[in-house]
């Protein structure tokens, strides 16, 4: 395995952006939710729904940006497929790192780019690694 190629860290980068924005949105979302209203969750309850929420946002980004290229179904599938494993690692990292920081489920303007930081370097280098042995991605 050749882990010196520049142009299969840069696309293995921007992938990795793109399912950074999908899992951040329905993460974040969810946290910011809980935030402002009243109620009785556990913070690895809500942790639980920020990570679910997470996954399906990043897998409906991807499948919509995959439907491009393909029909819905296959779409779908390349999205659950080549992206899931990156994204249950980017989630559970930015949970951690988020509970670890904060005491909970806490955004904060300063843990929001550590959050984001970890979460995107995370699944790199299986990213790169998916991209090196099997040359190809799913954006």
């Amino acid at each position: 395995m050749n882990w010196n190629c520049q142009h299969t860290w840069k696309k293995a980068s921007i992938n990795t952006l793109w399912c950074l924005l999908g899992c951040s949105i329905g993460d974040f979302g969810t946290i910011f939710y809980f935030q402002t209203v009243e109620h009785s969750l556990l913070t690895w309850q809500i942790m639980g729904l920020a990570i679910t929420n997470g996954l399906l946002t990043s897998i409906l980004l991807e499948t919509f940006i995959l439907f491009r290229q393909m029909n819905l179904r296959e779409a779908f599938k390349v999205a659950i497929g080549m992206s899931f494993i990156s994204m249950i690692a980017m989630e559970a990292s930015m949970n951690i790192i988020d509970v670890i920081l904060t005491g909970g489920a806490k955004l904060t303007w300063w843990v929001i780019p550590i959050m984001l930081f970890v979460g995107f370097i995370t699944p790199l280098p299986y990213n790169y690694y998916r991209l090196k042995k099997w040359g190809h991605g799913c954006h």
